[in-house]
């Protein structure tokens, strides 16, 4: 989640480092885009909590962003590697601890923007290997478009009668809140040929029921 966020500063490229260097199957991180059109690696829209300044992340360039160095784990600054990065930097990381991508689209992007991000990865010929993510469900619909077999999840913290409806309609998979989860909906799912993602899981105790439920995947910040 965010790489090893666990341990390292969250979607930052020791975090990611961190993650690859572990048995996790895959990096979850998030992109959003720049005021000059490039993918950054950024949960917020601004940098406040992460850089201790309140930069719009999608007001301002990428020369800009990455002249920030964020804050440390103990909020601290110092670490010059430590500091906003990019969507290739992200991809050429797991492909090279050959680790799966989940990729959180939290912009709502727009159909060129999709194009372009989909190409970024294709050149690093890693495109099988990801699978976005979001709570936009348009952002999925518009990168399936494109690619119609792409692994997508929507991201949704309660479980509705019309999600699951939806989502097994349209083929598109889960990525729901752990505590929001229960067996039947594990069952529903699974019968209709779907996968099923949780987040966020870092007590051993809630990892193990799910891993007993039958989820797919947990997304945690430290477990492993």
């Amino acid at each position: 989640h965010r790489g090893l966020s666990g341990l390292e500063k969250e979607n930052s490229l020791p975090a990611f480092i961190a993650a690859g260097n572990r048995s996790y199957y895959g990096v979850e991180t998030d992109i959003r885009r720049t005021s000059d059109g490039h993918f950054i690696i950024s949960h917020d829209i601004s940098l406040a909590r992460v850089g201790g300044v309140d930069v719009n992340v999608e007001k301002t360039t990428l020369e800009e962003l990455q002249n920030i160095v964020l804050l440390d784990k103990d909020n601290t600054k110092g670490r010059v590697d430590l500091r906003p990065c990019t969507l290739e930097n992200y991809i050429s990381i797991c492909k090279k601890y050959e680790k799966h991508c989940v990729l959180e689209l939290k912009s709502l992007f727009t159909e060129e923007e999709t194009a372009r991000f989909i190409d970024l990865i294709k050149e690093q010929d890693y495109l099988e290997h990801v699978t976005f993510i979001s709570f936009h469900y348009d952002d999925l619909v518009k990168v399936r478009q494109i690619c119609p077999e792409q692994s997508v999840q929507f991201l949704f913290s309660e479980v509705t009668e019309q999600i699951i409806e939806r989502l097994i309609a349209d083929g598109i998979d889960a990525d729901v809140y752990f505590r929001a989860l229960n067996e039947q909906t594990v069952k529903t799912l699974h019968a209709a040929g779907r996968t099923i993602n949780c987040w966020t899981v870092d007590a051993k105790e809630d990892a193990e029921r799910l891993v007993a439920m039958g989820v797919d995947y947990i997304t945690t910040n430290i477990l492993e």
